[in-house]
């Protein structure tokens, strides 16, 4: 979906749309860590799911990194960074 790491919010919600991309699971590990500065926020956590990209299926353990920023009233996530999770 994104071999170079970067995907356009047009992108994948093209994909999803598209019906290319779902999930069937998606549980955290984690509590999400949050921090709150002045109208933005950045939560993290660890998060294991399964997704299927056009037929295939992908198991995945990932640290999720998410940033929001209040306008207008509403929380907007404006960046997502996924890490795979080391294994132990």
């Amino acid at each position: 979906m994104s071999e170079t790491g970067i995907a356009t919010r047009s992108q994948f919600l093209g994909h999803i749309a598209s019906g290319d991309l779902t999930h069937s699971m998606m549980e955290p590990v984690t509590e999400p860590q949050v921090l709150l500065l002045d109208g933005t926020a950045v939560s993290t956590a660890r998060i294991v799911n399964t997704a299927h990209y056009r037929g295939n299926r992908i198991d995945a353990d990932e640290w999720t990194t998410d940033v929001f920023v209040r306008r207008g009233g509403r929380w907007l996530c404006v960046n997502t960074h996924i890490t795979p999770a080391a294994q132990s």
